[in-house]
């Protein structure tokens, strides 16, 4: 008898996993709702995947790691989002996944426009009497009195340690928000002037602008050169994925902190605008991943020899592009 009655101390307590109690609380709406939404998810990984495989075979080494970097943005953005949405006590830990992958992704997608036009000593050939116009988005737009800068080695040092500094010090500050948040003294949604969420998130602010800066200043310059190569697609999908990732979400968990959003119980307001914006990044970075596929896939040619290379308008020397059998031929350069 002593030890049929120990039997049941012996036997460990089972307690439902986190997903499993969510999707017991759903209706069957709720149900297909978050199934589709995982299937869109899978289909992104495995678009990203294969086209992984493509640029790894087709692309040259000198381009393929920055290629498969940036196409991985939108299935990573997917994935995380689809995470929190199954798991929402993990969203703060995918949010700031997130946020430290796209860091590095802005600093891939500038040392691609540079890779794109043959990399640094090329680029300085191609616009040796060329200049940087610095009143571009989203910093000095509107400061139009601001002098153009001379295209040399140390203005295009300034512009990669614009988007390098963004990828090294974000993730020391989320890691740094994730200690404090792990102490009790980290609150997202807390403005307060003596909390540090608002300085934290003010000088990631700074740093985020002076990033997109630097790409925005490198973007207008080389557009026209890059046109042939799809430039102005890819750097809109590039744009997209920043307006979602950031603003959008950022606009979503403002309506919900200030209950625009109501709560419908058990889900609270930030937790209901917290899953209304992973499910809509979920459904937009599946369109944005298979988008990127139809962009990123398709084969380039060569750029022209720097000496032939046309000019933004405006600069001195102009030269227009040799278009042959209707595509811009480029002749090979030496790889940088």
């Amino acid at each position: 008898m002593s030890l049929r009655r120990a039997l049941p101390r012996l036997q460990p307590s089972l307690e439902v996993p986190g997903f499993l109690k969510q999707s017991a609380g759903l209706d069957l709406p709720g149900r297909l709702l978050f199934a589709t939404l995982t299937l869109m998810t899978l289909i992104a990984i495995l678009v990203f995947i294969e086209e992984a495989i493509y640029i790894y075979r087709k692309i040259p080494s000198s381009k393929r790691s920055i290629i498969i970097w940036i196409n991985a943005a939108a299935p990573v953005i997917s994935t995380t989002s689809c995470i929190g949405m199954w798991v929402p006590r993990s969203t703060m830990f995918t949010d700031y996944t997130v946020a430290i992958f796209f860091a590095i992704v802005i600093h891939k997608f500038l040392m691609m426009m540079i890779k794109e036009c043959g990399g640094q000593k090329v680029l300085l050939r191609r616009f040796e009497n060329g200049h940087f116009t610095i009143t571009t988005g989203p910093c000095c737009c509107c400061c139009l009195c601001l002098p153009r800068v001379p295209i040399t080695r140390q203005t295009l040092f300034w512009l990669k340690l614009g988007t390098f500094q963004f990828a090294v010090f974000r993730p020391v500050l989320v890691f740094l928000s994730i200690v404090l948040w792990t102490n009790g003294n980290y609150v997202l949604y807390n403005v307060s002037p003596k909390r540090p969420a608002l300085w934290i998130s003010c000088f990631i602010g700074a740093l985020t602008l002076c990033a997109l800066w630097a790409v925005g200043i490198m973007f207008r310059k080389v557009r026209i050169l890059l046109k042939c190569k799809n430039i102005i697609p890819k750097f809109a999908l590039y744009q997209f994925i920043v307006i979602l990732n950031h603003l959008q979400t950022t606009i979503i968990n403002i309506f919900a902190t200030q209950k625009v959003i109501p709560c419908a119980p058990p889900l609270s307001s930030t937790a209901r605008g917290s899953y209304i914006a992973q499910q809509l990044l979920i459904m937009e970075m599946f369109l944005i991943t298979v988008i990127s596929r139809v962009v990123y896939r398709r084969k380039y040619h060569d750029l022209e020899p720097p000496e032939c290379v046309a000019e933004e308008p405006g600069d001195k020397k102009q030269t227009p592009e040799v278009i042959l059998n209707g595509a811009a031929v480029e002749d090979a350069l030496p790889k940088v």
